[in-house]
């Protein structure tokens, strides 16, 4: 039998999804059958944050999720050094500007 190739997987985006999504917070939950991860976007002076994306994983593809972002967060430290831990660094909810006020 001739060594067969891996099927290569072909994946189309659109323009929209291309652009992406800006999100400053995850929110993290899970079930026994699924992990949810929120996208949030938290501005100053907004009161109400929403949502900008979901994504739902099975357990199984969270693990496998998890150990990709692991893999590529050790290539970039490699390539441009550490990522400060937020914990070191104190991100004040407003971003350094004015508070609102009512």
């Amino acid at each position: 039998m001739p060594d067969q190739q891996p099927s290569q997987l072909n994946i189309e985006i659109s323009e929209e999804v291309a652009e992406g999504t800006y999100a400053n917070l995850a929110i993290i939950t899970h079930s026994h059958a699924e992990f949810v991860i929120d996208f949030v976007n938290v501005m100053p002076g907004t009161p109400k944050s929403k949502v900008k994306s979901r994504i739902i994983f099975t357990p199984m593809h969270a693990k496998r999720f998890l150990k990709a972002l692991e893999d590529n967060v050790t290539r970039y430290e490699a390539a441009n050094g550490p990522i400060q831990d937020l914990e070191q660094v104190e991100i004040p909810l407003n971003f350094g500007g004015p508070t609102a006020q009512a």
